[in-house]
Formats: C-alpha cells, sequence, structure tokens
C-alpha cells in the first residue's frame, strides 16, 4: 500500500517558526514500522502542496500528526481536502492534542484516532485496512461512526522501547536542509525516552504517556545516533537525566566511540544539583546546551504549578552548569494575573542572572490537561489557534494592551544579547502585534477593551468542532 504521513504547516497560531522547524519524529517512528509499504511522509512547514502530492502518490492511506492544540483546524481542513480528493481514502489523525482530545477530531472527513504510541497502532490499521479487516477490533482507536465516536480498548504502551526501529529519517532527507534550532544547524532530533514521573498541571506529555516512563538503553541510543549526519541533535526526552547511571553511560560511550555531535538536552534543575557530578562528563561528550523549566521567581506560585522544585534548586543548577561552560535555557511561565510590577521582577531576574535567550510563554491551560480542567470556566476564547503561548486565552489583570507591552518587554530584556537578537525575537511576536492592530482600529479607546470583547471576534473565526 501507499502510506502518505502529513506534518501540519506552522502558519497557523504563531507557531514559532521564526526560531524552530524540527523534523516530524513521530512520524518518521510510526513510519519506520511499516517498512513493506511505500511511505511519503509531506511536512507542510516545508513544501505546501498537498493537492499535487495526492495526484501524484494516489496514496491508499492516509495520517495526519496533530501533536500542538493549533493545529487542530488546519489538521480537519487537511483531511477534508484529503477526501475530497478521493473519499473512499482512510484517513486518521494521531498525536499529543488528537490523543488527549479525540473528541475534536469527531467529523465525517476522518475516520478515526490513534491515541496514543502510534507505532504498532499504525501497523495494525493500515493491515486491517489493506485486508478489509475489523478496524473496531483494533486497541487505541476512537472510530468516527455516524451515530457516535466507538472508542476501542486502551493499548497498553510499549515496554521495551529498544525494539523500536530507529525512526526513518530517510523520508524527510529532503527537508532536513530546512530544519533548524535558532542557530543550530545542520540539526536533527532524537529521543532517548519517554515520559516523565512529574505531575506539573500544565503539562500534556505525563497524561500522553499515562504517567509512565521508560527509557532506551544506552547501546540503543548510541546505534541511532550513530545514524544521524547532522552535528546539532536535540534530545526530546523530557528530562534526560531521569536516570543519571544511564546518562553517564550514554556519554561514556559517545566518547569511546569518538562521537563527534553537539547534543542539547532538557533537564530539570534538582536533578542537576543533586549529580552535578554528570555534568563535566556530559560537557566532554558533546552535550553543551540545556533547557530547564524555571517557570517562576516565586516559590508559592511555583508550587501553584505542581512543579515539585524550587527556585533556589533552579539557581544552584545555573551555577552548577556554567561553572562547566554549559549554556542554559531558561523557561518562564508568565501568568495571566501578572501586574506591571511582577514583570519588572521579572526582567530584573532575567538581567541579573544574565538568561539570554530565555523561553518566555504566557500560561496556556492545553486541553487535556490539569490545568484545563480547572480553568476552562474562565478561558475567554476557545478558538484553538490562539493557544500558541503568545495569546492570553485566560482574563488578564492588566488591560490586554498593557499586558502584551510588559510582555514584549521581557522579550526585548532576554533577547538583547542572544545570538538571535532582538529582531529575530521580534519575529515570534508579529502575529499578535498585528492582531493587536487590527483589534485597535476597530475600537475607539484601547483602555476600553477587555479580554473577553478583545477575544471574541477571534473566537468567531475559529472551526466548529461539532459534526457538520
Amino acid at each position: 500500500m501507499k502510506i502518505l504521513l502529513v506534518q501540519p504547516s506552522q502558519e497557523r497560531g504563531l507557531g514559532f517558526r521564526s526560531l524552530a522547524v524540527v523534523e516530524p519524529l513521530g512520524l518518521e517512528s510510526i513510519a519506520a514500522n511499516i517498512p513493506e509499504h511505500t511511505v511519503k511522509i509531506l511536512d507542510l512547514r516545508i513544501e505546501n502542496h498537498l493537492t499535487q502530492v495526492l495526484r501524484d502518490f494516489q496514496p491508499d492511506f492516509c495520517g495526519i500528526n496533530c501533536s500542538f492544540t493549533i493545529d487542530v483546524y488546519q489538521t480537519r481542513e487537511i483531511a477534508a481536502q484529503i477526501k475530497k480528493w478521493n473519499p473512499r481514502v482512510p484517513v486518521y489523525v494521531g498525536g499529543h492534542h488528537a490523543s488527549l482530545s479525540p473528541e475534536d477530531f469527531y467529523c465525517s472527513h476522518i475516520d478515526g484516532v490513534v491515541v496514543g504510541e502510534g507505532e504498532k497502532a499504525l501497523r495494525e490499521l493500515v493491515q486491517a485496512h489493506q485486508t478489509q479487516g475489523e478496524v473496531k477490533a483494533i486497541a487505541g482507536l476512537v472510530v468516527n461512526e455516524p451515530s457516535a465516536p466507538f472508542y476501542t480498548p486502551k493499548r497498553p504502551m510499549v515496554e521495551n522501547l529498544d525494539e523500536l526501529p530507529v525512526p526513518a529519517r530517510h523520508l524527510t532527507r529532503y527537508y532536513h536542509k530546512n530544519y533548524y534550532l535558532g542557530f543550530q544547524k545542520p540539526f536533527s532530533i532524537m529521543e532517548t525516552a519517554r515520559g516523565c514521573p512529574y505531575r506539573c498541571d500544565f503539562c500534556s506529555v505525563w497524561k500522553f504517556f499515562n504517567g509512565k516512563c521508560r527509557m532506551k538503553s544506552p547501546e540503543r541510543v548510541l546505534q541511532e545516533v550513530k545514524t544521524i549526519p547532522e552535528k546539532y541533535i536535540f534530545l526530546a526526552d523530557d528530562n534526560f537525566l531521569l536516570s543519571v547511571p544511564r546518562a553517564k553511560r550514554i556519554a561514556q560511550l559517545l566518547l569511546e566511540n569518538g562521537i563527534k555531535r553537539r547534543f542539547m538536552f532538557q533537564a530539570r534543575s534538582d536533578a542537576i544539583v543533586q549529580h552535578p557530578e554528570v555534568i563535566p562528563l556530559l560537557r566532554k561528550a558533546g552535550f553543551w546546551k540545556v533547557y530547564i523549566g524555571f517557570e517562576k521567581i516565586d516559590e508559592e506560585a511555583l508550587k501553584q504549578l505542581n512543579k515539585h522544585n524550587s527556585v533556589q534548586t533552579n539557581e544552584e543548577a545555573l551555577k552548577i552548569l556554567r561553572a562547566h561552560g554549559m549554556e542554559v535555557i531558561a523557561s518562564f511561565i508568565i501568568d495571566p494575573s501578572f501586574q506591571e510590577k511582577d514583570f519588572h521582577r521579572l526582567r530584573q531576574y532575567i538581567l541579573d542572572r544574565k538568561l539570554y535567550s530565555p523561553s518566555l510563554t504566557i500560561l496556556t491551560p492545553l486541553p487535556g490537561t490539569d490545568l484545563f480542567t480547572r480553568v476552562k470556566e474562565k478561558l475567554v476564547t476557545t478558538n484553538y489557534e490562539l493557544f500558541d503561548y503568545v495569546h492570553a486565552v485566560l482574563p488578564t489583570r492588566l488591560k490586554l494592551p498593557d499586558f502584551y507591552r510588559e510582555f514584549t518587554e521581557l522579550y526585548k530584556t532576554g533577547y538583547a544579547w542572544s545570538q538571535i537578537g532582538w529582531e529575530g525575537a521580534a519575529a515570534i511576536l508579529r502575529h499578535t502585534f498585528s492582531i493587536s492592530h487590527l483589534v485597535s482600529m476597530k475600537r475607539a479607546a484601547w483602555d476600553s477593551v477587555n479580554p473577553m470583547n478583545y477575544l471574541a471576534g477571534h473566537e468567531r473565526q475559529a472551526v466548529p468542532l461539532k459534526t457538520p
């Protein structure tokens, strides 16, 4: 069979395209499990020619990745295009958002949703359609029937990640020259583990993996690294230091095998503080940049996120990493309740600690998270294209234009001396302010605008999530 797997573009919402376009690792991973079929990955972020590809490739089965909330409407539109081209071609959706909110894809042009990990599910789905088997007998699906969605039994997760084949990166080789993370290029992405043992209420990762953690062996990690020619590799694990002995062994194997790569990874600050001895070894093995979720600069605010960490630990980790020449990217969550004094305090915190190129995001309750359940009644919009981390979808304490102005000043502070610079960071906010400008043209006075009125127009643009 001919299988077409589609990665939506980043034109909707903000998408952070100015800072990163990374390979669709999820699609590469599931594609590797059906080597007997002819598979094509279409990355619409780079090649926006769906109609032409459908006509030329003539797929027998299509899958669409919807990991991000901002891609929901576009995913539905892609599915509609495929069904318009050939209504007999099965179309299924998978990914983080699709798994946590499958009801968003209950419509006539989507046959169903793959819930959770898709490697084995895709293989069984393709086989069922090839042999005209019973799809509803496959675990881990939500099958869209005319009367109502049908939920099949829950699929157990893969116990041994080493058994999974290396992602089929050859299917995106044509695109790899276009993938980057900031100024890191040539660039690739890989995972060495799945899941996180912590329960941060804003995070969807542990929800997607049902709170379970699994890790690839150091030997399996080395095997995959050897297949990646790119200089820069980003490790997508939620916390690479989930097992410090394993991290040490990976570093040792990289050194023993003479692997020359530059690794970027994510880690919790408490793991670094508890095991400072691992940092010089990682640095020697090519690990040079670490992303850490500082999130807040107040202990009480951090506690409310269920982070189970402390501001003091964040700062201790920063000292340890810098002592060994490790670059730190600190992420902060901007609460809609921020007042000017809160923005000013955070700005000074960033300056005092020289936190260049920080990750700054507005608190966004993603569907399926504990945070969403807790605050969904307070949402001022249901337009998923505004769930891009730079729009306030909860009521702001400041008037909205004042809130965005202060948010902009934070970016100026953090990016003034970075490689990207303020001009690069400004691209992140351009979409936000183009919307703000349009709204200001429609209203006589900004100071009379409240978030509900501001976002109401955008809410009307949202694609209906009910069955047409």
